[in-house]
């Protein structure tokens, strides 16, 4: 049991890079509202029977709320943030960013005293930050921001923030319920504001430009979020919340990877540097002991 939660918090981190790719394959054929309700719509329906099959334990109405309104702030702000991001910088900038998402998460755990603050630690999640700005250089802007780009790095930021602090406020609900309970409620919370809001701001007819291939692209992106998602509730159960977010630095670099092997994308050198220094970030973040408060 001990490996397991690594385990499964380094195939999460590889997910996020797999769904970047494949997203990018299909966005052209809808909106970014649509296919983020579509993705969690997918899903939903993947979580859902594991969830009756493996757990039955009723919510405490107390905690219906709070649950879904973190989902709601993951699946919702947080990819409205990004979406708004992107739209003004480019990707690699919005992904560097985002990738002090880890750092972020480290701060509000001491804070809240879920784990305790070491050397090695704040090694591991500044050298993986370093990792991914390594391996995205290339593919930055040296222009100076003008006044919404400014806004647009604040969304970004702010959405690693909402992240961070997800993933140490969902700790009392993953003691209490089992992770697929607390994934299912979470998601069924955001996909009924992620689908709200692209039949509002989008209508139903941005799905029908979809082709075949979209789709099984779309059900490919659905079901690896639902096993992506529900990997990483289970590792925050067992591990710090900080141990378990330094792994999304491999996001960017698997999404890197995945693009030389599926769309023919070019691997640079700043990509291997970027990659050995993700991988000392990982080490010195998992060389100590783990401390959870």
């Amino acid at each position: 049991m001990k490996g397991l939660p690594i385990v499964a918090a380094i195939l999460t981190g590889l997910q996020v890079g797999a769904a970047l790719v494949a997203s990018s394959y299909v966005i052209d054929q809808t909106t970014p509202a649509t296919l983020a309700a579509l993705r969690y719509f997918v899903a939903f329906l993947f979580l859902f029977p594991v969830m009756l099959l493996f757990s039955r334990r009723a919510f405490d109405v107390i905690d219906i709320v709070p649950i879904s309104a973190l989902g709601v702030v993951q699946f919702g702000f947080l990819v409205a943030l990004l979406n708004y991001a992107v739209q003004f910088l480019p990707a690699a900038q919005v992904a560097l960013i985002f990738s002090t998402f880890p750092l972020q998460t480290l701060i509000l755990s001491v804070l809240w005293g879920r784990e305790t603050l070491t050397l090695l630690k704040a090694m591991g999640v500044l050298l993986t930050i370093l990792g991914v700005g390594i391996s995205v250089i290339d593919k930055l802007t040296l222009n100076i921001p003008q006044e919404t780009e400014y806004f647009a790095i604040l969304a970004a930021f702010f959405a690693a923030f909402s992240g961070a602090l997800c993933s140490v406020l969902y700790a009392p609900f993953l003691r209490k319920y089992p992770a697929q309970n607390v994934s299912v409620l979470a998601m069924f919370a955001s996909v009924l504001v992620l689908g709200g809001y692209a039949v509002i701001v989008d209508g139903l007819p941005s799905i029908t430009g979809i082709n075949t291939m979209g789709w099984w692209v779309i059900l490919f992106i659905g079901f690896s979020s639902a096993a992506g998602y529900f990997l990483w509730l289970w590792a925050l159960k067992y591990l710090s919340p900080t141990r378990v977010t330094i792994f999304l630095s491999l996001g960017p670099i698997s999404s890197a990877v995945f693009g030389y092997l599926l769309l023919s994308e070019a691997i640079t050198f700043y990509l291997l540097g970027g990659i050995l220094f993700v991988i000392a970030g990982l080490i010195c973040g998992f060389y100590q002991r783990q401390s959870v408060g």
